[in-house]
């Protein structure tokens, strides 16, 4: 299955989806607080239907109501648990491995393709260290962990991605001795760090950072019930500015910002460098774009989501746009580097690729051409907003967006967007 998408102009007013991350860490911690904890402004997608799915296999029982979900009873580490699918989930099977460790019986862990193609081995080696038994293909799900864990001192390493940490961070008060926890070789994706411990802090837990991004004490505790509101995702935020800077039209942003970190927020900043004027007023975002984009270097370490918006508003600098430090983005659902180099050159930018970003050169000669986004929503996302921009363009996999904005095609479409599903 394809769209078809063809040169478009949007206008209008669009909301912007609830946070994608945010919604994930509070399904799971409201559930191991239970006791009618409450999580509104839900984002219901497949990723997050996965989350929901793990904590109903832990034993949480999960009522919903709109958009918002009520945990009724909590995680019981009693339950007999044999297999958890968390199906295309990154954040879902690394979180939930870290759950399963606090159970005595053995639990196979697994997802579709992709995901048994993500690394896991960081995550197992440092739950193997306080207690646990795990087992593996090559370091990639399908997995096998068995608790129960008892806590104490781990190390591991913080260069593949920031969710093996948020895993042993949210566990953490849950093990008998709590957890003395080091980062090695560095920290990817910093700000997920700080979403995991603001989030843990609304439902009572404290985390005590001893060195920022390098050493944590986690202490035995119990996480209280609370109700937790999800703020917009800056993820998805980051592609609905890509496509008004690229095709809009007078078209504003709606959602509830917050207060709550989230890395992807640098975007606003981006767009400023790049030339943009960026107003935010009573929760609503406009921007005022110029005929051309300025150039620029930019790294996107702690905010590797940012690759695909930003790379296609080459298609309207007047100088190069260069992206470093995001090596880890080839560690996401597909390798992002590889694709968006080979699939974003067909539309005309001459793009160099990097080990760890990339250079992608402002060209005049754009054209249409045919985009396979590899079964990423992030990427199909930007590819379609690309399309919009060159017009007579095929991107391929619509159905991923089912993952992080299942209406995104008719969101963009209501604004007057070209975007037709083919099978």
């Amino acid at each position: 299955m394809s769209c078809r998408v063809g040169k478009s102009k949007i206008s209008g007013q669009i909301t912007c989806p609830p946070n994608k991350s945010y919604t994930h860490r509070a399904i799971f911690l409201a559930s191991l607080a239970g006791n009618g904890s409450k999580v509104e402004n839900v984002l219901f997608s497949e990723d997050t239907n996965a989350t929901i799915d793990a904590c109903t296999s832990f034993g949480a029982k999960i009522k919903t109501d709109k958009s918002t979900i009520t945990i009724e009873d909590a995680i019981n580490t009693s339950t007999k648990v044999s297999i958890i699918d968390t199906k295309n989930s990154g954040t879902t099977i690394r979180i939930a491995a870290g759950i399963a460790s606090l159970f005595t019986d053995k639990i196979t862990l697994t997802g579709d393709e992709s995901l048994q193609k993500r690394p896991m081995q960081p995550l197992l080696d440092a739950l193997s260290s306080i207690g646990a038994k795990c087992n593996s293909t090559n370091g990639k799900p399908p997995i096998e962990v068995q608790g129960k864990i008892s806590g104490g001192d781990v190390k591991i390493p913080g260069n593949l991605s920031s969710q093996f940490i948020s895993s042993l961070l949210i566990i953490g008060p849950l093990t008998e001795k709590g957890i003395n926890l080091t980062i090695e070789e560095g920290l990817v994706s910093k700000p997920y760090l700080d979403a995991t411990i603001a989030t843990m802090r609304k439902f009572g837990a404290s985390v005590q950072t001893l060195i920022p991004y390098k050493k944590y004490n986690i202490t035995p505790q119990v996480y209280n019930n609370t109700t937790f509101a999800i703020p917009i995702d800056f993820s998805s935020l980051a592609l609905l500015l890509s496509a008004v800077v690229l095709n809009g039209d007078k078209v504003s942003i709606k959602g509830d910002i917050g207060t709550l970190p989230q890395g992807d927020e640098v975007f606003l900043d981006i767009l400023e460098q790049l030339g943009v004027t960026v107003n935010i007023e009573d929760n609503e975002i406009n921007v005022d774009t110029p005929e051309k984009l300025n150039g620029g270097k930019f790294d996107l370490s702690n905010s590797p989501d940012l690759l695909p918006p930003l790379s296609i508003l080459s298609l309207k600098t007047s100088k190069p746009i260069e992206i470093v430090n995001v090596k880890h983005a080839r560690l996401k659902e597909t390798d992002r580097i590889s694709i968006i180099a080979q699939e974003i050159s067909k539309l005309g930018i001459k793009v160099q690729e990097n080990e760890d970003g990339m250079i992608l050169e402002s060209s005049t000669k754009i054209t249409g051409a045919k985009l396979n986004s590899g079964n990423d929503h992030r990427l199909f996302m930007a590819f379609c907003i690309a399309g919009m921009y060159v017009g007579d363009c095929v991107v391929t996999h619509p159905d991923s967006v089912k993952v992080s904005y299942p209406n995104f095609i008719e969101d963009m479409n209501r604004l007057g967007a070209d975007i037709k599903i083919e099978q």
